[in-house]
């Protein structure tokens, strides 16, 4: 067949292919453009799952008359300017458009229309394209001092094939809703209003630029438990900035929906983000459960390539490995930081199971199984109140940490009461019961703690077991055969490539012939283990993440497994100062809020949530 040229019409429905891949592709290039523009008002119009109308108005800087026709044509852009040769630097790109596609690309295949007012003149104009015929700019009636208002309708009507790949209306509105959500998370100082339908679905009004209007955008988007849960990072490292909010270990979720990374204010998805997140999350949260976090990358422009793909949703790193250690440290750092802090949603959920029931007998010392033996000691018998409150083990115990020895030889007086520090003033308060010989009850100042002992004292054998093996490093079995796995050539690159990583972590591999490596000594932690497998795992880990978690995870697991069957069982009775003692060591060691799987080894309730619980307040 001869090679033909294409007419313009033809290219620019191949384009728009690429870059308007579906209603919330057009609104986010729409979006973006009004962003580049200074806007700090944004509202966006939505019917029919954006393919009937879409409508992004702005108060950004405006179109004149001359540069509404430029602004339709392929490839003709505000956003790059030429230096003193004449050359056009694609290095160094610092707004969110620049290749001049979105515009002509819509009006390829949808009904287009511009109206706009630039900053500074007194009178408005409009431009209309259909299905890429370009109509003359008009005069129009303008709203706002200065901005723009674009409307697109009959979305693809043009490619009608297009739209049998479309999905539900109610699917792509939500996809719309999405992207409003993603671009209001990188600019926290604009505000967004999205109508789906005629319906007011998100009004997001201006914050503080900075730490604290972020936060207060992303609760408002992600949740107001948020806020109250969530970690923040301020990390840098060799030029590069690691900012934003994570959330604690417990406060997770069943999928990775609310993951998102931005790379110079731009919104991002890239497999490095969920690598990263497994990775520094990989010792608290079972392997179908997911933190939710927002970061925020900063570096200079030109080590982060955005020309990777048209709808520039990708990006490419000049280090990934300089941004994946930052992101992980920064997690790392932060989880430390929460000490045994637990979320606030765990308290939420149990004060919600508490039902108003039957008949509650008056409050008393003896409790309820007194009550069933026929009733209390009357309110005036003393020695009877007293004797009940003697019979509770625990509950007038001092605290294990609280407590001095003042018989110490030298006749030295006890201090008096006022200046002994009260244990109900530590984090976690003084142990008063064991309930079910399972649930640690200890009472703070403001509130209740309920501790699950079991999951508690196997997070710190866990972390105590770590910290040895980081200390003394990992103890290795030689096999007494090496064992040879084959492997595709490129993993077996990736593999051999991280021979100094995994020798640390106990396995010793070398290269045997281009699609091979060589086992000769494997982690002793993890005794008779499928070296075959293992090997594989550990190269589709880097392939996927660039790092080899699955050596990590197994013997993270191997450390979880031995401390579960060395910590205090469940069923075991504790005297008080054990279980203060518990409490102490749950203090003072990070990560104790939960458990190796992601569950909560602790509940605090407050004081006046179990008031408002019983009628109180």
């Amino acid at each position: 067949m001869p090679i033909r040229r294409l007419p313009p019409e033809t290219v620019n429905r191949i384009a728009a292919g690429e870059v308007v891949e579906r209603p919330a592709s057009a609104v986010k290039e729409l979006v973006e453009n009004a962003l580049d523009a200074g806007a700090t008002r944004l509202e966006i119009q939505a019917e029919g799952g954006g393919l009937t109308r879409i409508l992004v108005a702005d108060n950004g800087q405006g179109l004149s008359a001359a540069e509404l026709p430029l602004a339709i044509e392929r490839h003709a852009t505000s956003k790059l300017s030429p230096d003193a040769a004449g050359d056009y630097d694609l290095l160094h790109i610092s707004t969110l458009g620049f290749r001049g596609e979105a515009l002509p690309s819509i009006g390829s295949v949808a009904r287009l229309s511009i109206a706009s007012r630039a900053r500074g003149e007194a009178d408005a104009h409009a431009i209309f394209v259909e299905g890429g015929a370009v109509g003359a700019v008009s005069p129009s009636a303008f709203p706002d001092p200065h901005g723009a208002r674009v409307e697109v309708r009959d979305l693809f009507y043009a490619t009608p094939a297009r739209l049998k790949f479309m999905k539900s209306e109610r699917a792509e509105a939500m996809a719309i809703a999405e992207e409003i959500k993603r671009q209001a998370m990188a600019h926290e100082a604009v505000s967004f209003v999205l109508d789906l339908d005629g319906r007011r679905t998100i009004r997001l009004p201006p914050e503080e630029k900075g730490s604290d209007g972020r936060l207060a955008r992303l609760s408002a988007i992600m949740g107001r438990e948020f806020s109250d849960n969530a970690l923040a990072l301020d990390h840098e490292r060799e030029g590069v900035r690691l900012t934003g909010f994570a959330g604690l270990p417990t406060y997770n979720r069943g999928n990775a929906a609310h993951q998102y990374l931005f790379v110079n204010g731009r919104p991002v998805r890239d497999r490095l983000l969920q690598g990263a997140l497994r990775a520094a999350y990989a010792d608290f949260l079972a392997r179908d459960r997911h933190p939710l976090a927002a970061l925020y990358v900063e570096l200079d422009t030109a080590y982060v390539d955005v020309n990777v793909h048209p709808a520039k949703a990708e990006v490419r790193f000049r280090d990934p490995g300089l941004v994946r250690g930052l992101i992980i440290g920064g997690l790392r750092h932060a989880l430390a930081s929460a000490g045994h802090r637990a979320s606030t949603t765990v308290a939420s959920a149990a004060l919600g199971g508490f039902r108003p029931g039957g008949y509650s007998p008056p409050p008393s010392a003896a409790g309820y199984s007194a009550w069933q033996q026929g009733g209390w000691p009357h309110e005036g018998s003393s020695l009877a109140l007293a004797a009940a409150v003697q019979s509770i083990p625990g509950l007038t115990e001092v605290s294990a940490r609280a407590e001095p020895n003042w018989d110490n030889g030298l006749g030295t007086d006890p201090p008096s009461l006022a200046s002994v520090f009260d244990p109900v003033d530590f984090p976690l308060g003084a142990a008063r019961a064991q309930v079910h010989e399972t649930y640690i009850v200890a009472q703070t100042r403001d509130g209740v703690v309920i501790v699950d002992q079991h999951a508690a004292h196997e997070r710190l054998v866990y972390e105590r077991m770590k910290h040895e093996m980081d200390e003394g490093g990992v103890a290795r079995q030689a096999l007494l055969l090496p064992e040879i796995v084959e492997l595709d050539p490129v993993e077996a690159y990736r593999v051999v490539s991280k021979a100094d990583e995994l020798a640390a972590l106990g396995l010793m591999l070398e290269a045997f012939g281009p699609g091979a490596v060589l086992v000769r000594e494997t982690p002793a932690l993890l005794g008779e283990t499928n070296v075959q497998g293992l090997v594989r795992d550990i190269a589709d880990d880097l392939a996927e993440n660039g790092q080899a978690l699955a050596l990590k995870e197994r013997l993270e697991d191997v450390c979880s497994t031995m401390a579960c069957h060395g910590s205090v069982r469940a069923g075991r009775r504790l005297t008080a100062p054990e279980m203060n003692a518990l409490l102490r060591q749950m203090e003072a060691t990070p990560h104790s809020g939960q458990c190796n799987h992601g569950r909560p080894t602790y509940v605090e309730l407050k004081l006046a949530d179990i008031e408002r619980l019983f009628g109180r307040r």
